[in-house]
C-alpha cells in the first residue's frame, strides 16, 4: 500500500488550497503513485525499485524491515519551474536527501524538515535501527523542524540540543498534543479527545497542516503548531488518504486560533 510522508502530507496541503508538486524516487512504472495525482504534479527520478518497508506486527511491538530502495534525491532533481516555491517540505523516509543542500538551494522558501527518515538505518537482513543524526548545520538552516518524542527516544538529549540551533522546533507527543521551542522558549499545545481508527499518518498531517496554515496565519508558528494539533486529531479517525483534513475542518481551525487572544 502507498505510504510515506507525501502520501498524507499531498492531500493535506491541497485541501489547504495550495498548488502542490512532488519530487521523489520510485520505479518508473510504479502504480500506486497514481493515487497522489489528484493532489500533486509528480516529479519522478526513476530507479529500479520503490522504497518499500514491510511492518511485521506482534504482541511485543512493530519490527519493520527495508526490502528495496529508490534513489537519494539532489537538488538538480527538482524541476526548474519549482525553483521558485515559497514552502517547501523535505519528507525523508530513509535518510535518501541532504538537507544541507536542499536548503541551501531555496534561499527564499521557509523550509520545514519532518525528521523520522533521517534518523533510519539498517542492515543486510534489511531490520530498521535507530540511526544517531545529528547535523547542526543542516538543523540551522532549515525553518521549521517537527519530530515525535518516539522518532527520539533513544537518543534523549535530542531536543535539548536541537531546540538551541532550531528556528522554530515542534515535537509532538500524539494525543497529549506537543510542544513548540522556538527563541530560548516554548509553548504547548493540545490535541483533541478522539478515538482513534488509524494513528498512521498522523504526524504527517500534522505537520502538512502546521506549514499548509502559515500563509493564512501571517506566518505565525506557534498558531499554526495549535490548528495543527486539532486537525491531526481529527485525521486519526479516519483511514489512508482519507485522513487529510477537509477544507471545512481547515477554514474552522484557522478561525478558532485567528480569533484567539495572545497570552
Amino acid at each position: 500500500m502507498l505510504g510515506g510522508t507525501i502520501s498524507y502530507a499531498a492531500p493535506t496541503y491541497a485541501a489547504f488550497g495550495h498548488k502542490v508538486g512532488i519530487v521523489t524516487s520510485a520505479a518508473f512504472d510504479e502504480p500506486l503513485l497514481g493515487q497522489l495525482l489528484p493532489y500533486a504534479e509528480l516529479s519522478l527520478r526513476p530507479a529500479e525499485t520503490s522504497l518499500t518497508y514491510e511492518n511485521v506486527y506482534a504482541d511485543s511491538g512493530r519490527t519493520q524491515f527495508v526490502r528495496a530502495t529508490a534513489n537519494n534525491l539532489r537538488y538538480g532533481d527538482v524541476p526548474v519551474s519549482w525553483a521558485g516555491a515559497p514552502y517547501v517540505h523535505l519528507g525523508p523516509l530513509a535518510a535518501e536527501l541532504d538537507p544541507r543542500d536542499m536548503a541551501a538551494n531555496f534561499p527564499g522558501a521557509t523550509i520545514m524538515l519532518t525528521l523520522q527518515g533521517m534518523m533510519r538505518d539498517w542492515g543486510d537482513a534489511g531490520q530498521v535501527k535507530f540511526r544517531r543524526w545529528f547535523d547542526e548545520q543542516a538543523l540551522a538552516a532549515i525553518d521549521i523542524v517537527v519530530y515525535s518524542e518516539e522518532d527520539v527516544s533513544q537518543f534523549p538529549q535530542f531536543t535539548e540540543d536541537a531546540r538551541r540551533v532550531c528556528k522554530h522546533l515542534v515535537v509532538t507527543n500524539g494525543r497529549a498534543g506537543g510542544t513548540y521551542y522556538h527563541d530560548g522558549g516554548s509553548m504547548s499545545y493540545d490535541s483533541l479527545p478522539v478515538t482513534p481508527r488509524d494513528l498512521t499518518g498522523a504526524g504527517d498531517v500534522f505537520a502538512a497542516s502546521l506549514l499548509g496554515a502559515l500563509p493564512a496565519l501571517d506566518g505565525d508558528v506557534a498558531k499554526a503548531a495549535q490548528a495543527a494539533g486539532k486537525l491531526a486529531a481529527y485525521s486519526v479517525m479516519r483511514e489512508g488518504l482519507a485522513s487529510a483534513p477537509s477544507a471545512n475542518e481547515i477554514a474552522r481551525e484557522i478561525e478558532r486560533v485567528s480569533k484567539k487572544s495572545p497570552e
